[in-house]
């Protein structure tokens, strides 16, 4: 395992510790990552593509993390939309362009010239399954959630007299 590797595990678990990741970024990260580790083992078997070694999957993991960080980034600054249209799609190209760039050299970074995986790719798929992560919310939506903020105080506040 080189330099490079062990910057990039020790990085990736400082990630954790940001308020943004929370247990559903996990749980995206996990999902992302057992689908591809599945779609190279099966490859490897049916496709006579090269078998994934321990450090290949944990690059894997490595890659997702970071797009799913990047995507999370990018919806922080540009949140997306709550009604569908033409903005979704100019914002999935934004984050989709400059993920790719980054994902290949990342792809030099881990594995060099010899790749034998798609790193850029994964790179990009897991920042734009990431960058839904903050929705932008419309005034009406705002209004129903402030009611509902509202209604749960007063009954948690009804629930503390009742005890008393």
């Amino acid at each position: 395992m080189n330099l490079i590797n062990i910057i990039a595990i020790s990085l990736t678990t400082l990630v954790w510790f940001h308020p943004w990741m929370e247990l559903q970024t996990f749980r995206k990260v996990i999902g992302i990552t057992l689908f591809l580790e599945l779609f190279y083992l099966l490859g490897s078997y049916l496709l006579d593509w090269p078998f994934p070694t321990p450090l290949v999957l944990v690059q894997l993991f490595i890659v997702t993390v970071w797009g799913v960080v990047l995507g999370i980034v990018f919806s922080r600054v540009w949140p997306i939309p709550s009604q569908k249209g033409f903005e979704r799609i100019f914002r999935t190209f934004m984050v989709a362009t400059p993920a790719l760039g980054f994902g290949m050299g990342l792809q030099l970074l881990l594995q060099g010239a010899q790749a034998t995986q798609a790193i850029y790719l994964i790179f990009a798929l897991a920042a734009w399954l990431g960058s839904g992560h903050f929705v932008r919310e419309t005034p009406k939506k705002r209004n129903i959630i402030k009611k509902n903020r509202l209604q749960i105080r007063n009954k948690e506040a009804g629930t503390k007299l009742s005890m008393k």
